[in-house]
């Protein structure tokens, strides 16, 4: 499970004598040795988010043998992050975590981003038209690649993580296919129920747990009956030179929806709950008696702004 942005990986220590031996400052590192920690990886967290760390901590992995973090200072916040987590991941695996703590808080590393700077970054985005570059993105996608029309429809309706959107129009696809959809798609409702579906959507650090979505927009990706994958996705989208913003529509839906969603319904339909009292001990969609009326006629605006028509 990927840990979310500014936050150190929750993975659990596996102390390992002979590990620990062979990350010591002198020697090679056997292949063997990276083997078994890539296993550890594939155990823990989704298959992207492994392969970048093990990239990173293979890459790093010296900082962790000479105790030196200096290196780590002197690279961009995102990079730094990235090699902080996993460098935390190879030391609870060679159990040396303590260690690890010791030594990040010793260099005065932090695990948060400023937050300062990625306001300023999203007011200098906002100045370039970032609203108008998203929406045009999504219908260059479209007319580019019809396959994936439906899927960007609902990718940008529902303001869902990536992955996680793939996941969810597969499962319709699949479910309808049975002849099960009713078990995923409350009709009365018109809500996709994620929550049901513990395994691919209630993620350690990342869930998802209902999206308002237009029965016409579900019937349409069943009765396609096209499954996709990230891979395929990804790839012929890069490979057109198109850039890959889905986390950029994830960040337009939010913002577009403030204006007929409350923050804290906009954070639950994106699967953010937040340390808040409110948020933890009293907030519940299913008594707002107006969030599905208002959460719909945001799809539809959604969905009239990506036509390609418009």
């Amino acid at each position: 499970m990927e840990p979310r942005a500014g936050s150190e990986p929750a993975t659990r220590a596996l102390p390992s004598e002979p590990a620990t031996r062979e990350l010591s400052a002198f020697g090679a590192i056997s292949e063997e040795f990276w083997e078994e920690f890539n296993v550890f990886l594939c155990n823990e967290y989704t298959r992207k988010y492994t392969v970048n760390c093990f990239r990173y901590a293979k890459k790093y992995h010296q900082c962790l043998r000479t105790r030196e973090f200096s290196t780590l200072k002197m690279m961009s916040p995102d990079k730094r992050l990235h090699v902080m987590k996993a460098l935390s991941a190879l030391a609870k695996f060679v159990g040396m975590h303590e260690d690890f703590k010791g030594l990040v808080k010793s260099f005065g590393l932090k695990w948060t981003q400023n937050t300062d700077d990625l306001i300023i970054a999203r007011l200098c985005r906002a100045g370039n038209g970032f609203s108008t570059e998203v929406l045009e993105w999504v219908k260059a996608v479209k007319q580019k690649f019809p396959e994936f029309a439906l899927f960007m429809d609902f990718v940008t309706a529902a303001g869902l993580r990536f992955e996680e959107a793939v996941n969810a129009y597969d499962l319709i696809v699949e479910l309808s296919e049975k002849g099960k959809l009713s078990e995923y798609f409350n009709v009365d409702k018109e809500m996709l129920e994620h929550f049901r579906f513990k395994e691919r959507f209630i993620r350690r650090t990342k869930k998802a747990f209902i999206s308002f979505v237009s029965p016409s927009l579900v019937e349409a990706i069943a009765a396609k009956g096209q499954t996709l994958t990230l891979d395929m996705i990804q790839k012929k989208i890069a490979r057109s030179g198109m850039h890959r913003r889905f986390g950029d529509v994830r960040e337009f839906y939010a913002n577009y929806s403030i204006k007929l969603l409350r923050q804290p319904e906009i954070d639950f339909v994106q699967g953010r709950i937040s340390a808040s009292v409110f948020m933890h001990n009293y907030f519940n969609p299913t008594v707002i008696a107006d969030l599905q009326e208002r959460a719909l006629k945001n799809v539809n605006e959604l969905l009239n702004a990506i036509s390609i028509d418009s």
